[in-house]
């Protein structure tokens, strides 16, 4: 499907919402296996070598609300940025996977007092200061508001925690820290893409 023509950016979000969805179907009907306990990010785990934590923790969420929220995000901020994916799906499915890899990287040697995470909310702060940043590339001044908006949202979670209310609502502790290093890792792929992009197609003609 992502490799046909007509792939477009919306063929990578259904693919990715619907792997959210049936593993968090499948962890609340335990069917098969036990999901968080198989996949989910947690340090002690990863330290064995279930290196697989790194990137899988991403797309489990902790209740419905959870679900909900990042999905709905997720499909805004690509909405947001379509411009920079609608001919070149598979630059948002690279994106997605390095930020799921990096996230899960980064918390793991930044971060040694968080044992476990779940959830695509750093990786939605990675994906919107990326399409910022590709904002600000194409020209486009509201870039950098958007880039701005969001480094001062982490920095103030950092200070102040998040929102009041989000914990109860999701069950669980908002991991701020996933916000700092999604946020981090979406601006360096955005530095850094462009040089990259622009040596490939020189080597290509």
């Amino acid at each position: 499907m992502l490799g046909d023509k007509g792939a477009s950016p919306y063929h990578v979000l259904i693919l990715t919402s619907l792997i959210c969805i049936v593993l968090f179907a499948m962890d609340i009907a335990n069917f098969g296996f036990d999901v968080s306990n198989t996949l989910a990010y947690r340090r002690d785990k990863i330290e064995f070598w279930q290196v697989w934590r790194l990137v899988t923790g991403n797309f489990l969420h902790t209740n419905l609300w959870h679900l909900l929220m990042n999905l709905a995000g997720l499909w805004i901020i690509v909405f947001l940025h379509e411009i920079h994916y609608k001919h070149h799906v598979e630059k948002l499915v690279l994106l997605i996977f390095s930020l799921c890899l990096f996230e899960g990287v980064g918390l793991f040697f930044l971060y040694p007092d968080l044992n476990g995470f779940v959830g695509l909310s750093g990786i939605l702060h990675g994906l919107f200061a990326f399409g910022a940043i590709m904002d600000v590339r194409k020209g486009f001044r509201s870039g950098y508001l958007l880039l701005i908006g969001v480094i001062m949202k982490v920095m103030y979670e950092q200070y102040f925690g998040s929102l009041q209310g989000m914990s109860s609502l999701i069950e669980a502790r908002v991991a701020t820290e996933s916000h700092f290093v999604g946020l981090f890792v979406g601006i360096a792929i955005g530095l850094f893409w462009l040089p990259l992009a622009n040596r490939f197609k020189r080597r290509n003609r």
